[in-house]
């Protein structure tokens, strides 16, 4: 496998398209100037190595280069989902009683347990925040549900039937208050 294969792009989503949210492509957009900027810092660590004369048994050196690779790598990585996304503000959503990207929707399961996720960004899942990704099954099998309806996702243990309790997306107000504007 080549050591590129992760900046093929972005993995094929609901629509053919890559969505994430403002605040996740601003997380990118700051990880990308940070990853420029260790960069920088990394070449110049390089060149002074490269000044000490033998290469072939110069740790820092040789250690540089590695994480010149890395932090490369990541770069690339970066432009490329960038340049990718599609971003989509779910404050701006019409359509509210549908589940859809950036959806904060409450489900029970078969258990009988209440369940919160917001549908965010490959990029931007974290379970234990209660964020799925837009490409996991949870996430997929409620898009364009209603309040009301029973979707059916496939889990290891088979399929599970999930009603959906409530949706709610966040309202512009909220939004400009975590921008802090």
């Amino acid at each position: 496998m080549p050591e590129d294969a992760d900046d093929d792009g972005p993995p094929s989503l609901p629509g053919g398209k890559f969505y994430m949210t403002p605040a996740g492509h601003e997380r990118l957009k700051t990880e990308l100037a940070a990853q420029r900027s260790a960069r920088h810092r990394v070449v110049e660590i390089v060149a002074w190595a490269a000044s000490n004369g033998d290469r072939s048994e110069n740790a820092d050196y040789k250690e540089g280069k590695r994480r010149l690779r890395e932090i490369d790598r990541r770069l690339r990585f970066l432009i490329n989902r960038i340049a990718h996304a599609e971003v989509v503000d779910p404050a701006e959503q019409i359509q509210r009683d549908q589940v859809f990207f950036g959806a904060t929707v409450t489900y029970a399961n078969q258990r009988d347990e209440a369940v919160t996720v917001t549908i965010v960004g490959v990029d931007e899942a974290d379970m234990a925040a209660g964020k799925i990704s837009i490409g996991s099954p949870v996430a997929l099998a409620l898009l364009r549900a209603r309040r009301g309806d029973e979707v059916s996702v496939r889990t290891p243990r088979g399929p599970e039937m999930l009603e959906i309790v409530e949706i709610a997306y966040p309202t512009p107000e909220v939004r400009r208050i975590l921008r802090g504007t």
